[in-house]
């Protein structure tokens, strides 16, 4: 089987069934080219290896995680002949946690392998590719991130709780003392942790432990059995210490430890704020989140006699902007809580042009009382699994410009051939570096009907 543009390609096996190869085997690979989720691929004995940590052209020593008939993934042990394009890797972690996979890669070459992604999926999903290409959508290499979950699990045999992030391929978790991707205000808090959740009276109550960082600091802990009041006041005084927000999680939702507290974050080119609590989805990332937004307005160009429909909405993030510019911004989201919070979301920022539904747009909406009237431009954030259902029904919405922000290349090119079906250009097409150092890539399209 072979597939164009250098893409993978299976060896024969000679016609025999070859010896399963076992799960820690270690084996001296030639790495010939970069996957687009930056792990190298090579070939040895009718197999197709594809190795975390190696670069093209080079010489290493991989250690096998799983192994599925000709497909081997596998992670590097040893360089012997490394690649002049090789990086030091910034974190001590980099080769163990499971967070950054791509810190071996310099910043300009992960740009250009996402790039390479995105380009290859439209062409071979959406059958095209954009009329103009836009610049990569940057921000801080490193101290960007400004949520993060530590991995905690009771120790039995060793009476210890393990506190850190999750191992690459592994349910291992590793210590972490530091972590460079996480923004500086949350460095003091996740070098404390471990001494904290470790002398507890009851640590092996501790399912996991979420870091925020926004208009506050703060610190959910998830619990699976009830905390006695002593394990919560040492909770209460540690993040009393480092001036942060306690949040607790039994089998309900998050609950702020003691009197209501407000969390939010903010989009200052737009004075705005957005409240949120642990458990909603905002962006990790919040330099590229203001850059996306801002790009988003800048191609969408929503005018001030425009209808603007904004679908899987969340909090708000593009629909307050929006509703600074636009006649009137219809707002969509599956989720209740959500949509509950970015109608106080817009009232605490004055702005009465933004409405807000919640709907199931897994479904038709030809029910849809928001629906009607059509609109005049749309933008739509979906997750990971993409809109096919409803990007099948845009045409019926009438809007002749369409922003597209996708966070998997993969269902983002095949909506866009959906699109294409219905009459719509794909008129620019751009990645948005949300993860710098890892392989995940995000992404935002313009697409205009005649």
């Amino acid at each position: 089987m072979a597939r164009k543009n250098g893409g993978l390609r299976f060896q024969p096996s000679g016609g025999t069934r070859a010896a399963q190869v076992p799960v820690g085997k270690k084996q001296r690979l030639s790495v010939e080219r970069l996957a687009n989720d930056g792990r190298g691929i090579a070939f040895i004995d009718g197999r197709t290896w594809f190795v975390s940590g190696a670069l093209p052209g080079e010489e290493v020593e991989a250690r096998v995680l799983d192994a599925r008939s000709k497909v081997i993934d596998a992670r590097t042990e040893r360089v012997f002949q490394a690649s002049p394009e090789r990086r030091a890797e910034p974190c001590v972690h980099a080769r163990i946690c499971g967070g950054c996979s791509i810190q071996h890669i310099s910043h300009r070459d992960q740009l250009a392998l996402k790039q390479r992604q995105l380009g290859e999926q439209l062409e071979r999903l959406g059958g095209q590719q954009p009329e103009v290409w836009a610049e990569p959508l940057t921000g801080p290499e490193f101290a960007y991130r400004r949520r993060a979950r530590i991995a905690v699990r009771w120790d039995a045999r060793n009476k210890r709780l393990d506190v850190g992030f999750r191992a690459a391929a592994s349910q291992d978790i590793v210590a972490i003392s530091e972590c460079p991707v996480l923004v500086e205000p949350l460095q003091p808090v996740l070098r404390a942790l471990p001494a904290l959740l470790g002398g507890l009276q009851a640590p092996r109550a501790i399912g996991h432990v979420e870091l925020f960082q926004g208009t506050a600091i703060a610190m959910l802990v998830r619990h699976t059995q009830p905390l006695s009041e002593v394990d919560t006041a040492r909770l209460q005084a540690f993040c009393s210490v480092h001036e942060a927000q306690l949040w607790l999680q039994g089998e309900g939702e998050p609950e702020p430890a003691g009197a209501s507290q407000s969390l939010g974050y903010r989009l200052d080119a737009w004075n705005l704020e957005l409240a949120y609590r642990p458990g909603d989805f905002v962006q990790v990332n919040a330099a590229v989140n203001a850059a996306m937004v801002a790009q988003a307005l800048q191609w969408l160009a929503p005018q001030q006699d425009e209808r603007v429909l904004d679908l899987f909405c969340g909090l708000g993030n593009f629909a307050l902007p929006l509703a600074l510019q636009a006649r009137e911004v219809v707002a969509v989201e599956g989720v209740q809580a959500m949509v509950e919070r970015a109608v106080q979301n817009a009232r605490s920022n004055g702005l009465g042009n933004a409405h807000f539904y919640q709907t199931d747009l897994s479904n038709s909406l030809a029910d849809a009382s928001w629906a009607a009237g059509g609109f005049d431009a749309i933008v739509l954030d979906p997750p990971r699994d993409g809109a096919l259902q409803v990007v099948r029904q845009m045409a019926s919405l009438g809007a002749k410009r369409l922003v597209y922000v996708s966070c998997n290349p993969t269902t983002l090119a095949r909506d866009s051939g959906e699109l294409l079906q219905q009459g719509y250009r794909l008129k620019k097409a751009g990645i948005l570096d949300m993860f710098p150092q890892t392989a995940h890539v995000e992404a935002m399209a313009l697409f205009e009907r005649s």
